[in-house]
């Protein structure tokens, strides 16, 4: 029989984040994670305060970034590795009437730090942008794909991963105690991503299923230095590789490349560039989304012992570890949730 303190189920960016609250707090833990949730894995990583659909403010994005980037570094520390990297983001202009609605937006006080005020010109002969770019300021992307192989090849080195699905029938909950097989634990977190549809205790909850798609490019004529932001996003890699994205698919639920996805992000990718380029690789994964764009954080409303992580959206880099930080101390330190991501807004 091994006893911990939590007992946490999935590993992709919640997961991650709840295993460095624990860490922190000298807390006892095993993740169980079996690779079928892969939002977190293919996610393009890109950290921005900024809608820029609408040019308005990320909601608490002062607050996500500081406790995210101080806990990235503490990893990149930790493991030897490297995962954040700085790179402004580029907003490609198409009209003048965007030009006017940015600059508007860059003298709003929630805005001014994170919108430069300053136009800059085109100078790339392989991209069109007639009408120039904005840029956003504070923002970089985190190497999901690095972050997540090598935490989880930490966690096995620690015995703390079991890599095998979690079987909801074999969990026992008493008022003190969550019991599964021969492990007993205080509490157990429900961190798995869309894989929360399958789980009995919190299905319920009104999360849905947006697939993505993802392209990597080899294009040796771009050479940018930035995250170009329009119908879809180009974000730099290194040896002239560029990640494009993403797509939004709600009725396909399978973590499947597909040929309409490729065409549609080809599609919109042919409108501005200009350059010979080569598909590299593409990949998949299912977002899990929320109708209100809040995640899925709390208690279950009859279980005592047994919480929920979840919903991240597309900007789990950013809000992971805030929502993380926040059902910690909810459990261990009874500070109430923001009433915006607790689960007690939907009922059973």
């Amino acid at each position: 029989m091994k006893k911990v303190d939590y007992i946490i189920v999935g590993c992709g960016l919640a997961g991650v984040a709840f295993c460095e609250q624990l860490i922190a707090a000298n807390k006892s833990f095993l993740v169980f994670d079996n690779k079928s949730q892969q939002s977190s894995v293919v996610a393009g990583g890109l950290y921005n305060p900024v809608v820029l659909k609408r040019f308005t403010s990320v909601w608490k994005s002062k607050e996500q970034l500081e406790i995210a980037l101080a806990m990235y570094k503490k990893i990149e520390g930790k493991l030897q590795i490297k995962i954040d990297y700085k790179i402004p983001v580029y907003r490609r202009f198409t009209s003048l009437e965007e030009q006017n609605n940015w600059f508007t937006a860059s003298d709003n006080p929630l805005l001014a730090e994170h919108l430069s005020a300053h136009l800059i010109k085109n100078t790339n002969p392989f991209i069109n942008a007639d009408f120039g770019f904005g840029e956003v300021l504070n923002t970089g992307r985190i190497d999901t794909n690095t972050l997540i192989t090598s935490y989880k090849e930490n966690l096995i080195k620690n015995k703390q991963l079991i890599e095998e699905a979690f079987n909801y029938e074999e969990l026992q909950l008493s008022e003190s105690i969550v019991s599964y097989k021969d492990i007993k634990a205080k509490h157990i977190v429900f961190a798995e991503g869309f894989g929360l549809k399958q789980n009995p205790l919190f299905n319920y909850l009104p999360i849905n299923e947006s697939k993505g798609e993802l392209l990597t490019i080899h294009a040796p004529d771009l050479k940018i230095d930035y995250v170009l932001k329009s119908s879809v996003f180009v974000l730099p890699l290194s040896n002239d590789l560029y990640h494009i994205g993403a797509t939004y698919n709600w009725t396909d639920k399978t973590n499947n490349i597909t040929k309409e996805g490729r065409e549609e992000l080809l599609n919109k990718l042919e409108t501005f560039l200009n350059c010979d380029f080569k598909v590299i690789e593409q990949v998949a994964g299912i977002r899990p989304t929320v109708k209100d764009r809040r995640p899925l954080v709390g208690k279950h409303p009859k279980q005592n012992n047994v919480y929920v992580l979840n919903g991240l959206g597309t900007r789990g880099v950013m809000i992971g570890p805030y929502v993380a930080k926040q059902l910690f101390n909810y459990i261990e330190n009874n500070i109430e949730l923001d009433t915006e991501i607790n689960i007690n807004r939907f009922s059973s």
